[in-house]
C-alpha cells in the first residue's frame, strides 16, 4: 500500500493513531517553544516600541541586553508557563488538524492540490487559535513584565476588563495563525515533495532540515505584520478609558499613519529569529517523534 493509502487506513481505523498524531504535534511545538521563548519576549518588547510615535527604534541586541541588565535572565522567560500550555494545546491542534483536513478534502473532492492544502492549513491554525487565545493574551501581558504573576494577571484581566478580554485580539490572532499554519505546512509539504522529486535526498534529517528552513522563512514574511497588530491589540487595556485601537483595520491604519509603514515589521528580525528556529525544531522533533511512535513521516 502506498503512503496515501497508509494514511487513509490509519485515520479511518485507529483511535490510538489519532492520539499519537496530536500528541507528537503538541510535544514538538512545546519543545520548540521552550528553546525559542526568549526571542518571543524580545519580539513583543520590540513590537511595543514608540507606541503611536515615530522615532529611532532600539534594535534586537540592545533590547536583549536591556532585559538582562534590568530584569535578569528571568526576564527572558516571562510568560513561559502560559506559552508552554498554549503551545502544547495549540500546536497539537494546529499541526494535528492539517493532515485529517487534507484527508477529508480528498474524500469529498478527490484532490489534495495546493489550494486544498492552503485551506486545510488556514482552517487548522484559525480553529486552534480561537480555542487557545486566552493563554496567548496571558503570555503577552506577562512578557511586558507584569509583576502580578499568572494568577494575579488572570484576576486583573477578568475583574478590570471582563472575561471577554481573554479573547482580545482573537481576530488578528486567528488570521495570523491561519496564515502561519498555511504558509508553514504547505511550504514544508511542497518543499519535501519537490526535493524528493528533483534531488537525491531521501526521507530523513537533511530533507526535514532544508524543508523546515524554507517553511520558517516563508512563514515569517507572511505573518510578521499580522503578529505585530495582534500584539498591540492584546496588550491594550481599555476598561476605564478610550481604546487606542478599535479593531484590526483601525490598528493597522493607526500604526502606518503615526509610525510609518515600516512599523508593521517592528520586531521582524526577532520574529524571523524565533519563527525560523522554532519551525525547524518543530518539524525535526515532530518527524522524530512520529518515527519513534511507528508513524509515517508528515
Amino acid at each position: 500500500m502506498d503512503r496515501k493509502g497508509d494514511r487513509e487506513k490509519e485515520w479511518s481505523t485507529s483511535l490510538p493513531y489519532a492520539l499519537c498524531h496530536f500528541s507528537t504535534s503538541g510535544g514538538a511545538v512545546a519543545v520548540a517553544t521552550a528553546f525559542t521563548h526568549p526571542l518571543d519576549v524580545v519580539k513583543v518588547r520590540l513590537q511595543m516600541q514608540l507606541l503611536g510615535q515615530r522615532g529611532p527604534l532600539v534594535g534586537m541586541g540592545e533590547t536583549f541586553g536591556r532585559i538582562i541588565k534590568v530584569e535578569g535572565v528571568r526576564g527572558l522567560y516571562l510568560g513561559l508557563v502560559p506559552a508552554l500550555t498554549r503551545s502544547t494545546l495549540y500546536g497539537g491542534l494546529r499541526l494535528g488538524l492539517y493532515e485529517p483536513c487534507k484527508y477529508l478534502s480528498d474524500l469529498m473532492v478527490g484532490s489534495t492540490n495546493i489550494f486544498v492544502k492552503i485551506a486545510s492549513g488556514a482552517f487548522s491554525g484559525a480553529l486552534a487559535t480561537a480555542l487557545t487565545n486566552p493563554m496567548e493574551v496571558l503570555k503577552v501581558r506577562l512578557q511586558m513584565n507584569s509583576r502580578r504573576g499568572l494568577t494575579g494577571e488572570i484576576h486583573k484581566i477578568i475583574s478590570e476588563e471582563g472575561f471577554r478580554a481573554l479573547w482580545k485580539g482573537v481576530g488578528p490572532a486567528m488570521t495570523r495563525a491561519g496564515a502561519l499554519t498555511a504558509s508553514q505546512l504547505v511550504t514544508y509539504d511542497e518543499s519535501k515533495q519537490a526535493l524528493l522529486k528533483w534531488t537525491h535526498l531521501e526521507e530523513g534529517f537533511h530533507l526535514h532540515l532544508i524543508s523546515s528552513f524554507v517553511a520558517g522563512t516563508v512563514g515569517t514574511l507572511v505573518t510578521a505584520p499580522v503578529d505585530m497588530i495582534k500584539t498591540r491589540l492584546m496588550v491594550q487595556q481599555d476598561s476605564r478609558g478610550s481604546r487606542s485601537y478599535r479593531n484590526v483595520f483601525h490598528c493597522a491604519y493607526q500604526v502606518v499613519l503615526t509610525e510609518g509603514a515600516g512599523a508593521l515589521y517592528k520586531g521582524g528580525f526577532a520574529t524571523f529569529a524565533r519563527i525560523g528556529p522554532q519551525t525547524t525544531i518543530t518539524f525535526l522533533v515532530c518527524e522524530k517523534l512520529r518515527k519513534l511512535a511507528g508513524m509515517n513521516a508528515m
